[in-house]
């Protein structure tokens, strides 16, 4: 019974990082609020707020004409009762015009999770992407991209591509997101460490 309880919330887990990324990218918006616990927060790049916050904003940038897109890999998780973290291989894709050419940022690295089950439901309760390695392409290949070193090295490697087009539309990017090494994200592997032991998601 054990075992059979402990794989079916490990198969509601994977659907619901599955349906975050789905109804978040289709603009499902009253169902990506399922998604989350009440004091859920989200933290991007672009954006750290709590989750109603990060939908409304996310909103206002479907009305700009923002393209963000998500596309996931593989998945793990890690089970103390009622509490999970998870992880999931993901990559955002971003479509904007950057000083005046059409491109395509792409950054590979992985959804952390703090998760929990309440009353039945496994809900998000913080979720902090991993920025592993990006990249920007023109969307014609024959087109000719001249970017700022300055600017693109205010940016740590895991994002900068990313950040740079999202600094470039109008964003405040927050510049000290983990990546695949150093103290950041050795600092959320403790917290995420804590979580499972019954401590703060924040």
């Amino acid at each position: 019974m054990a075992m059979n309880d402990e794989i079916l919330d490990r198969i509601a887990i994977r659907a619901l990082v599955e349906n975050w990324a789905v109804w978040r990218d289709a603009g499902d918006w009253d169902r990506f609020a399922t998604c989350w616990h009440e004091e859920g927060t989200m933290m991007a790049t672009w954006c750290q707020a709590p989750w109603r916050d990060f939908i409304a904003a996310s909103k206002a940038g479907w009305a700009k004409g923002v393209s963000i897109l998500h596309f996931l890999g593989g998945h793990s998780a890690d089970l103390a009762g009622t509490r999970a973290i998870s992880q999931t291989k993901m990559t955002i894709s971003q479509r904007a015009e950057v000083d005046g050419v059409l491109v395509d940022a792409v950054c590979t690295g992985r959804f952390y999770d703090f998760l929990e089950k309440r009353e039945g439901r496994w809900g998000v309760v913080h979720r902090q992407p991993i920025y592993e390695k990006d990249r920007m392409d023109p969307v014609d290949p024959a087109a000719r991209l001249d970017l700022d070193k300055d600017l693109l090295g205010r940016f740590p490697p895991g994002y900068r591509h990313l950040a740079y087009l999202q600094t470039r539309i109008g964003y405040v990017v927050k510049t000290d997101m983990p990546g695949l090494q150093g103290p950041e994200v050795e600092a959320l592997y403790a917290r995420g460490a804590a979580w499972l032991r019954g401590g703060p998601a924040i």
